[in-house]
């Protein structure tokens, strides 16, 4: 977001193909769909609240979005994100832009994610937002680790590993390689990784998966280094069943 002639689309174009994202930009959504708003105060509200939900159609289905448009004022921004968060990318490059009426109205934001100022190339700009948005996992900082067979992932897992990245703040999982053993394991470790990075996507960066032997014994002496906790969901994700979910999935 930003005043016109900030750099907006120069990059979002440049930022797009680096998160592998869907670019809707505002002169292109008005005159493809939005053709009947103008430029009031009502009309801009209303595009913005469309672009929100174009995006979000978009992050439902798995996808990253990209919204390059003006959103000058705190009702825009509200209409915007009726769908949920988003992360704020504001081009704070000029003073003023080339329409007097938008330059009225514009408020800066009073929250940002990144702030981008007049120095730097789009290139620069766009791997500062990549770096945040997808962070790259890092092996030597503290890290949860969750040992079991996913046999398949379910939502009381995903919560269990939410749980575990509010804690701690990254997560190794570790796969036990038990697929195809016996009627209750029928998956591989490539298909219950699969799963479990669709499941996290949005944690992307923060969690790794990881193939490890069908163990069944931990054994641990004194002053290991670590703890070891259980973690206490509420019943209805503690019913979820993975026996049932795998009678599910199986065919006719």
């Amino acid at each position: 977001m930003g005043l016109p002639g900030s750099g907006k689309t120069t990059l979002a174009r440049v930022l797009a193909p680096r998160l592998n994202a869907v670019l809707f930009n505002a002169d292109e959504v008005r005159a493809n769909i939005n053709k009947d708003l103008g430029f009031s105060e009502a009309d801009r509200t209303e595009q913005a609240r469309r672009m929100g939900w174009l995006t979000d159609q978009v992050v439902k289905a798995g996808g990253v979005a990209i919204a390059d448009f003006i959103c000058p004022t705190p009702d825009t921004r509200s209409a915007f994100l009726e769908g949920g968060e988003a992360f704020v990318v504001w081009l704070n490059r000029i003073q003023s832009g080339r329409f007097e009426d938008t330059n009225r109205m514009f408020v800066p934001p009073e929250r940002a994610d990144i702030i981008v100022e007049p120095e730097g190339t789009p290139e620069y700009w766009a791997d500062q937002i990549v770096q945040r948005v997808r962070p790259i996992f890092n092996p030597k900082a503290p890290t949860a680790l969750f040992v079991g067979r996913y046999q398949p992932f379910h939502e009381g897992h995903r919560a269990l590993v939410i749980e575990g990245l509010s804690r701690v703040g990254q997560v190794c999982i570790a796969v036990r390689d038990t697929g195809g053993i016996d009627s209750s394991n029928p998956l591989g470790f490539e298909d219950v990784r699969a799963r479990i990075e669709h499941s996290l996507r949005e944690y992307e960066g923060r969690f790794c998966v990881v193939s490890m032997p069908n163990i069944t014994h931990v054994f641990y002496g004194r002053d290991v280094g670590y703890v070891i906790e259980r973690i206490e969901l509420d019943m209805a994700l503690q019913a979820v069943s993975a026996t049932d979910i795998r009678r599910r999935l199986r065919g006719p």
